[in-house]
């Protein structure tokens, strides 16, 4: 028996015969591993992503680019090898690459979504980012290493304060803008949790959502993307994720506590029209465009959410 294969059989065994003491041993795996790896690669990051802003050195960003990489395939070996009896069913277009251009849609139940979009992409799509808070920049490594590496970081401005001072909202276009210019000519996957925030009952009830798993899509986001980068885009890519057993905690990922997943990403055709329309600007200046949009968004969430009951029932 392989090494490898002893440490598989070992963590199954803990959580067989021990399930407390396995849990235990498979959360401390995952948290050391991560520590270890934001510990080991934060100079690196640092000094590459200096050298990167400070001469735009294409050698600075594929060294940065490599390096998450690192860490992140790292945490999927942990998830690969620390946590047994997992029931993840998971599927996927085969001409997906990592050389290619995609911006990927979402829904959004836990904090767990981004480290399943970040497995599911390994070795399968270019490194995966997404929309998140400037205020994450003050995390030591993490925070900077989402402004190396061209994340886009918005601030978060009340309607009242956006609705008194206008440029607030203006620099939040710009920001992001700049953050999606800034992956052109490069691969990427662009991550967009199209509903705003995470999934709960209480957010559903209080938006009163037509849908039975999501809550209302947003389209901002998603169309500003497109008109940043729309003519290099490959595919749009729609994820569907869903949790069988309840949406998770993040510590239920390292525990080894969520037995069962059903991951599902399909291609999205954008009508040409709407195409054309955002990428001239219109969803910022014209009700027809954004309408257009809305419904066309409107079309998929009704798909993505009897996707959802198909998921879910196929684990029953």
């Amino acid at each position: 028996m392989s090494f490898i294969k002893k440490i598989d059989s070992l963590y199954e065994k803990l959580h067989d015969k021990l399930p407390a003491v396995g849990k235990t041993a498979s959360f401390l795996t995952g948290t050391s591993v991560l520590t270890a790896n934001s510990a080991m690669v934060g100079l690196p990051i640092w000094t590459l992503g200096a050298a990167k802003v400070l001469t735009g050195a294409k050698a600075a960003d594929d060294a940065l680019i490599a390096i998450t990489k690192y860490w992140i395939n790292s945490n999927n070996a942990v998830i690969d090898h620390a946590l047994p009896h997992k029931d993840w069913r998971i599927n996927l277009p085969e001409d997906l690459s990592e050389d290619k251009q995609y911006l990927l849609v979402s829904n959004h139940q836990s904090w767990v979504d981004t480290s399943i979009v970040q497995y599911i992409s390994q070795d399968t799509l270019p490194l995966t980012r997404f929309f998140t808070k400037f205020n994450l920049i003050y995390i030591p490594v993490i925070g900077q290493a989402f402004y190396f590496l061209d994340f886009p970081m918005m601030k978060r401005f009340s309607a009242k304060a956006m609705a008194k001072n206008p440029e607030l909202k203006k620099q939040n276009l710009l920001e992001a803008k700049r953050a999606c210019r800034q992956l052109k000519n490069k691969p990427f996957a662009l991550l967009n949790y199209l509903e705003g925030t995470r999934f709960t009952p209480e957010k559903h009830d209080q938006q009163k959502s037509p849908y039975q798993h999501l809550l209302k899509p947003r389209a901002g986001g998603l169309s500003l993307a497109i008109n940043a980068l729309g003519n290099e885009l490959d595919s749009i890519l729609d994820v569907t994720i869903v949790y069988p057993d309840g949406a998770p905690d993040y510590d239920d990922l390292w525990k080894g506590n969520i037995r069962r997943l059903g991951v599902d990403v399909t291609r999205l055709k954008i009508p040409d029209e709407l195409f054309a329309a955002i990428m001239d600007g219109g969803y910022d200046r014209d009700e027809t465009t954004k309408k257009m949009m809305f419904d066309w968004l409107e079309d998929i969430w009704q798909q993505k959410d009897a996707r959802m009951t198909k998921m879910l029932s196929e684990f029953e």
